[in-house]
């Protein structure tokens, strides 16, 4: 069962950055000033606002990330553009609840967020779970959304039923307080093709996290943001998506597909695969690049992105 711990778990688990309560702040601090709004009673979203410009670009995390995952691209994006980046639900310095964690609600949690700040003609970019909230909310709404920018996103590669139900009986909150130091560590490593020095933090921050209030609601939230993923299947949906949309991948993402279920596919073939589906779309593979596209080679992410942007 440890070989299936790493080669499933690690799809899904960044086991990076942290999760937290209402009474606990990040265990690593933002270098941009964090900002929050109140969405509902027991909705509080925390997010970031760099760059003045009219653009602007809405960024996504994925799963046991925050709104740090964008650091990198932030730094250079702001000078042209407005960034922002949030915290979902349950995650860095949002708020902690009684939430489904499904990318539905995580989705509508995005619509919400622009509509409180006003935001419109969005370019949204998500990574991994952040992808597939991406999705979700374009397929929810995508009126304010001007283009779409999913990277190494979750929702490309298809779980048929026996594959998801497993996956579901496997992640408990157990299992996820009971990873080990070395497995904390390689599961951080194994979102790299070559694990960065600057990404550290992201295996000290995750270890630090088990001394704080804030593990156990972490470990509850967890396997019910796998479970969420796994229930609210977006592939068959890809094809209603006519935004333009940029696709972006690492050819030696350690993460897409899941090696242990999948081991027949590589991860240029889950791209394409969704790539297909979206009618108008650009797919961009990089070489020498694992699952955290926009942190390993940001500075290839972010001109991708701009170039992008300026079609």
């Amino acid at each position: 069962m440890k070989t299936v711990f790493t080669l499933t778990c690690v799809f899904f688990m960044l086991s990076n950055l942290c999760s937290q309560t209402k009474e606990i702040n990040t265990l690593s601090t933002s270098p941009y000033e964090v900002h929050t709004v109140e969405l509902s009673e027991d909705l509080r979203v925390a997010y970031v606002d760099e760059g003045t410009n009219d653009r602007v670009l809405l960024f996504v995390h994925g799963l046991g990330s925050s709104l740090q995952a964008w650091n990198k691209n932030i730094e250079t994006l702001k000078k042209d553009y407005r960034c922002i980046a949030l915290d979902l639900p349950g995650y860095g310095q949002s708020s902690m609840g009684d939430y489904s964690f499904k990318t539905t609600f995580f989705g509508e949690t995005v619509l919400a967020f622009m509509k409180k700040l006003e935001l419109e003609n969005v370019v949204l970019v998500g990574h991994s779970m952040g992808g597939h909230t991406a999705i979700q909310t374009v397929l929810a709404n995508d009126e304010n959304v001007e283009k779409l920018v999913l990277v190494a996103p979750a929702g490309f590669e298809v779980f048929i039923e026996g594959e998801s139900q497993f996956l579901k009986n496997y992640f408990t909150p157990t299992l996820v307080k009971s990873a080990t130091k070395e497995q904390v560590a390689k599961n951080v490593e194994i979102n790299f093709h070559k694990m960065p020095d600057d990404a550290q933090f992201m295996i000290d921050d995750r270890l630090a996290l088990e001394h704080t209030p804030a593990f156990e609601a972490y470990c509850e939230m967890i396997p019910k943001c796998i479970a969420g993923m796994l229930d609210e299947p977006v592939f068959d949906q890809l094809s209603t998506i006519k935004i333009p949309t940029l696709i972006l991948f690492g050819e030696n993402d350690g993460l897409i597909p899941n090696r242990y279920l999948h081991p027949a596919l590589n991860p240029a073939q889950v791209a394409t695969n969704g790539h297909e589906q979206i009618t108008n779309s650009k797919l961009i593979l990089l070489p020498e690049t694992g699952h955290f596209v926009q942190w390993e080679q940001a500075a290839k992410f972010n001109e991708y992105l701009v170039a992008f942007l300026e079609e």
